[in-house]
């Protein structure tokens, strides 16, 4: 069988290569959604077919993926995500149909199911080799995850992580503030993100945060966690009587109203644990911050060293949610200062190193899907 299934690889499905056979693409996460829009954005100078993969009917969108290729008989598939419906349809369709596919993924599925299940956290092994060792070519979110697929035996790889095109409307700052009760002269840590609740840790989004705050005796620091999700009502539980005041807890907000809020910061939080989930992201959030000209407070985490330019602030323990990290969080707010923060701006804006260019990562990914397309013929 596996034999068969590597002659099935190098024998070319009908017309391969063929300029008038389409490239089709599909983000597991949904139609409609962010993701979707990276790899349609990734891949359009090849104006790309795109599947409406549903997030919330995953078997009946995997099989109505595996009837759309058997009819348009596509050049390649690209594959936004790494859910397992539409990666194992991928797998069945390289086995039945020998036509080739890339995967573009942002975590390290192994590690992140863990966090969840151990068992489950196995399966998402198997599954990850799998999916990285039959593909065409593997898109990752970081350098890192590009090792860990090649390791994994994708036979070629490219990193794009991504990028921003929203800037903050004038006046958004001032505006925010006002709407936030927010003193103009306070300065404010803050994230945007889905506030999403982990039992196994015990941790969502902003949880450093609001922890944090709470050691601090100066009361010009305000925290800010914008988004929803389980996770809300734990933080503003543990927020108390500082709710309103040093804890702003907005909830959702409209997606083009993400950059405005972020001008209303003076620093990003971009929580990440250091081990096999959080060392291997960068997350959507890094091009958004350093987009609004935020410097960051991270932890300890490979794009800490590798991106920063003067931008960061570093702090120890294993994960945001450890009494290392908030303690150093709560130490660098009862520091902080507007001149640290005008320092960290400055170096921002001349930075060299500029890896969240969306026209860059569409050059280099033509180039690499050009390769695949001529390899397979």
């Amino acid at each position: 069988m596996r034999g068969v299934r590597r002659a099935a690889r190098r024998r070319p499905a009908p017309g391969a290569g063929d300029a008038a056979r389409p490239i089709l693409c599909f983000a597991t996460q949904g139609a409609g959604h962010a993701d979707e829009q990276r790899m349609r954005s990734l891949l359009a100078p090849f104006a790309p077919a795109v599947y409406p993969f549903a997030h919330d009917r995953k078997a009946r969108s995997a099989l109505g993926l595996l009837r759309a290729v058997r009819a348009e008989r596509p050049a390649l598939i690209a594959m936004e995500g790494t859910g397992i419906a539409g990666g194992l349809t991928l797998l069945a369709i390289d086995a039945l149909l020998g036509i080739p596919y890339i995967v573009s993924s942002g975590d390290a599925v192994a590690p992140f199911l863990r966090l969840h299940s151990r068992p489950i956290g196995w399966l998402g092994a198997v599954y990850e080799h799998l999916l990285c060792r039959r593909s065409a070519g593997f898109v990752g979110w970081t350098p890192y995850l590009v090792g860990r697929a090649l390791t994994f035996g994708a036979p070629r790889a490219i990193t794009a992580p991504g990028w921003t095109r929203a800037r903050a409307r004038e006046g958004a700052r001032e505006r925010v503030r006002e709407r936030l009760q927010i003193p103009p002269d306070a300065l404010v840590v803050g994230l945007v993100g889905s506030l999403n609740w982990n039992r196994r840790v015990g941790y969502t989004y902003g949880l450093e945060l609001v922890r944090a705050i709470a050691q601090v005796k100066r009361r010009d620091v305000v925290v800010c966690v914008v988004g929803d999700g389980s996770g809300l009502e734990r933080l503003t539980e543990l927020a108390g009587g500082e709710l309103g005041t040093r804890v702003i807890l907005p909830g959702r907000i409209p997606h083009e109203e993400v950059m405005d809020h972020l001008a209303a910061f003076d620093v990003g939080s971009l929580p990440q644990s250091v081990d096999g989930v959080g060392s291997f992201r960068y997350t959507i959030k890094l091009s958004e911050y350093l987009a609004a000209g935020l410097p960051i407070v991270t932890g300890q985490i490979p794009a800490a060293y590798d991106l920063d330019e003067g931008f960061l602030w570093r702090l120890p323990g294993s994960a945001p949610w450890s009494a290392t990290y908030v303690q150093a969080l709560a130490e660098m707010m009862e520091a902080l200062s507007a001149s640290a923060v005008a320092e960290r701006r400055e170096a921002i804006s001349r930075r060299h190193g500029e890896p969240f260019d969306e026209h860059d990562q569409q050059r280099r990914m033509s180039a690499f899907v050009q390769d695949i397309l001529a390899a397979q013929r």
